[in-house]
This record gives C-alpha cells, structure tokens and sequence, in this order.
C-alpha cells in the first residue's frame, strides 16, 4: 500500500486527490491524505449567496477556449450546469480622464484589427492611431530572449497603448503590471505572431481567418457558482482523507520516504504533493531540498481585495450596458477594475436588482489589504461615485482580502520553472501544482493537479 500526502486544499489539490480517488477507486493500493491548513476547501474559489445574488469571492469563471475546467465539470456530472457569459452584452470601458471610454470593436487584448473602430475611438491619440499603421508593415522578429510585455506593447504601438489598454488588462488579469510581467509566460503566442507575422495585426488577421469565427462565450462558469466544482470534487474524495484545519509543518525526506509534521503528529509517506503558493512550498522543501527551495522563494506574488455590492432596479437601469470596466494606474481611484454581474452572467442576480464587483491591490497598491473592510467598502462607494455617478448605498457590500494569491509571471519566470522542474527530476517521489507553475486560472491550476498526480502515479507504479 502506497501513501501519498497532498499539502494544500485549492483548486489544484482538489484535483490531484480526485484523479488519485479515480487510481484508488480502480482498485490500485494507494492511500492519501490532504491536508489544508484553513477550515475549508477550495482556496480562492468561494461562492455565497446573498439577497438571491451569486456573489463571487474569488474567480468568476473560467476561459471557454482552455477546456480543462469545463471537461472536469462534465466529468464530475456538472455540465448541465455550465453557463456561457452573456457576449452579446459583451462591451468593456477604460476610465480615462474620469470619463468611460468602450474599448474599440475588434481590439484583440492591444491588438487592432478593425482600423475603422480603432481610428474613430476617442480612446486612441492620432499619434498611436498612425503607430498601429505603421506596425502593419513590421518584417517578421524572432527572440529568445525573455522581454516584459510593457517592452513588447510599445515597441509595436506606442506607451499610450501599454498605460490604456496593456497594463490595465494585466492588472485585471494578474494584479500585476505590464513593466514587471514576462511576454514569454504571459502571452506567448504574441510572440509567435512576430516571429511568424512580424505585424501583430496582420497575424491575429490569419489567426481568425483561418480558425473562423467562434460559437463559443468568451467565458464559461457554473450557475450556482464556482464552488459546485469544488464541492463536487470534495464530494469523490472520502472524508477520511480530508484534513481540514491543519497546517503542515514540516516535509522531509527519510531513507526514501517523505515525512509529515502536521498537528503535533509525524506521519510517513511514499510520495508528496506540493499544491501550496510557491512561498509556502519553499518554506516546506528547505530542510530536504533546498535548491529548489531557493527557486520557488524567488516566485513573487500579489494580493487583492474583491468587494462585491448589490443594488437596487433603479440603479441597474442608470448603469452602462456592458461587462465593467478597467483603470490605468493614472486616474486618481483606487478600484482597478469592475465587473457589471447582472450583464456578464444575468442568470446569477435576479432582473430587478444590479451586482457590481469591484477589485482592488495588487502590486501597485498592495497597502489596501491592511485597511479594515469598511473602510474598503467605502473608498470603493466613494470611486463608484466618482466613476458611475452612485450615490445610493448599496443593499450589501462583501469585502473578501486575498493575500499573496496570485503570483506574477515576471521576466525570465519560464526559466525559472524549467530550473524547478530539473530539481524535481531528482526529486520523483515529489510533485508540484499551483497557479505559478503554467498559467493563472483555473483550468490551468486543474491540469497542474491532475499531472501532479499523474507524475506521483507513474513514479510509485500504481
């Protein structure tokens, strides 16, 4: 019988117990244990229910093109409940100047493809309006050296681009900016188009053309919220196996095994997953492996507050159509993005009430974090005010703080995880998942999991 702790209850974990319940359920020998220090499961993914409205904490939702979240919601008996966001209403504003500009039909992220839009949008000076000109002449550029997106975005359209519509999206995105995220791990396949294209524009042109247009919603979610994929994989591991409220010590290796410290017990074990934020994982690797250590310690990370407000019809009927909108670091709020639930997902918020999230931090602004939650819930008031014109009070305000969750991509972070996964090769008893290891969102952070079980299975020949 082989034993397999996994340290760390999110997405990630979540996924790598389920796939080995499925080896176990098969009849492979094999037990588990997962251990997670909070007294929930699921991490970042937290869905409450508030007035009739589905309030998210965490992720909303999911990118329909990465189908492995999907797929795992179909498996786990959920694809009846899988929604599309509502695309028709598919419009985002950038606050410039105080004052919501809608981003110009056919920008693919930064990328211009409809000139007409593009030219006749007051969110663009002439001078960048004559740059995306230009940049449609660019000859084909290949690199191998790792470049911050910031570097990639102007030199192809200019710093208005980078401070409009770039650092704006990452920050939404990442909580990070686009001078510090990495184009090789952030957006690699812009960097394929200049390679191949060297016009960006003329490349997302072929791109299209060749794949045709797509049926599918740009996001997809679950009606009743994120947290039915995470109690429905709670559900398939057994409650034996789920250790809730407890924090791991220690993890060290011992004449080939690994042991746990956790809750004053030391337990032994034939493999480990490690599906904790990269900090945390280096701190539980320094004693037997502290190479690696020193890798993942070197990941950075940012925190960000999510607020989640309701209002009544009379609000909902003076909000602009659409599914939010983005601030640059420029204008004088401190909201970074906010997204108009009752557009994006309207089978979430009942059709006489509105539900605005609003997010703030990352690593401009990481002090917001140690305001108390009213405080919070007020400065976004007082933004929504300045941005939206609001002055009713909202029927509820939720303030949720995540710190250090998201980690930043930064330049030369693809490197950095191939340095990690050589260390791991010597290390086979060992795996990783989390959302610094191949992409941020969740389909990315479910196959971490299932191939950190995978590895684990292969290695102990079950």
């Amino acid at each position: 019988m082989k034993r397999i702790a996994i340290i760390g209850g999110g997405i990630s974990g979540l996924t790598a117990a389920y796939r080995l319940e499925q080896k176990r359920a098969q009849g492979m020998p094999l037990e588990y244990l997962l251990f997670e220090s909070s007294p929930r499961f699921g991490g970042v993914i937290a869905s409450e229910r508030i007035d009739d409205c589905i309030v998210e904490a965490g992720p909303d939702s999911f990118l329909s093109e990465k189908a492995r979240a999907a797929d795992l919601c179909r498996e786990l008996g959920l694809g009846d409940q899988l929604i599309g966001s509502n695309d028709a209403e598919r419009k985002t504003y950038i606050l410039i100047n105080g004052q919501l500009v809608p981003i110009p039909d056919g920008l693919m992220f930064m990328v211009p493809t409809n000139f007409l839009a593009a030219f006749s949008s007051p969110l663009f000076s002439w001078i960048t309006k004559l740059r995306m000109i230009r940049e449609w002449f660019y000859r084909p550029h290949a690199s191998s050296d790792d470049i911050s997106v910031s570097e990639f975005v102007e030199r192809h359209y200019g710093r208005e681009m980078v401070d409009r519509v770039a650092d704006p999206l990452l920050a939404g995105v990442y909580g990070g900016s686009a001078e510090g995220l990495s184009l090789q791990s952030v957006l690699p396949r812009f960097a394929e188009m200049e390679a191949n294209y060297g016009s960006l524009g003329k490349a997302m042109l072929a791109q299209r053309k060749h794949q045709g247009a797509s049926a599918r919603p740009l996001f997809t979610s679950l009606r009743g919220g994120m947290t039915q994929l995470t109690d429905a994989l709670i559900a398939r591991v057994p409650q034996p196996a789920l250790r809730a409220n407890s924090p791991v010590q220690l993890l060290k290796p011992d004449s080939g095994k690994w042991l746990v410290v956790s809750s004053g017990r030391t337990q032994e074990f034939d493999a480990a997953i490690l599906a904790t934020p990269a900090g945390r994982a280096s701190e539980l690797v320094t004693e037997g492996t502290p190479q690696l250590a020193a890798e993942l310690s070197s990941i950075r990370y940012s925190s960000s507050v999510t607020v989640g407000l309701g209002y009544d019809e009379k609000v909902r009927r003076a909000l602009p159509p659409g599914f939010g909108f983005l601030v640059p670091c420029s204008e004088k709020v401190r909201i970074r993005a906010a997204t108009f639930v009752h557009n994006k997902f309207p089978q979430r918020v009942p059709q006489n009430r509105a539900l605005i999230r609003c997010f703030l931090g990352g690593t401009r602004d990481p002090q917001v974090l140690d305001l108390p939650e009213g405080e919070i819930a007020e400065i976004v008031r007082q933004d929504l005010a300045e941005v939206l014109g609001i002055r009713a009070a909202p029927d509820f305000a939720y303030v949720y703080k995540w710190e250090q969750a998201m980690a930043q991509y930064e330049v030369g972070h693809r490197a950095k995880i191939a340095r990690i996964q050589n260390l791991l090769a010597e290390n086979p008893s060992l795996a990783l998942a989390g959302n610094y290891l191949g992409g941020i969102g969740v389909p990315d952070c479910v196959r971490s999991g299932s191939e950190a079980a995978a590895k684990i299975s292969a290695e102990l020949e079950i």
